[in-house]
């Protein structure tokens, strides 16, 4: 009989992630989220470059159509830091 835990079969759920990835970390970030962790997406002032990558969802462009950029962040949590500042590195840290 394998063994329970609070967590039911997931055992990564309780695990935080930062995810301050470029596009060749992206993915693993995501498994990561599916998979349970609690994942959050650190981007930019400007937001992530994928959000401009088509296609776009019904053709109309904006932040929030790439669908690229939507699947590759499902399951995780996001928040904009300009990490150049000291108070975007403080709240990084925090």
């Amino acid at each position: 009989m394998p063994s329970q835990t609070s967590y039911g079969d997931n055992l990564i759920a309780p695990c935080r992630v930062l995810d301050l990835t470029d596009d060749k970390g992206v993915f693993c970030t995501k498994l990561l989220a599916d998979f349970g962790a609690d994942v959050v997406k650190v981007e930019r002032p400007s937001g992530d470059p994928s959000r401009r990558i088509p296609p776009f969802y019904h053709d109309e462009t904006g932040p929030e159509k790439s669908l690229l950029f939507l699947y590759l962040n499902t399951n995780k949590q996001g928040i904009t830091l300009n990490l150049k500042t000291r108070r975007g590195i403080a709240m990084l840290k925090e």
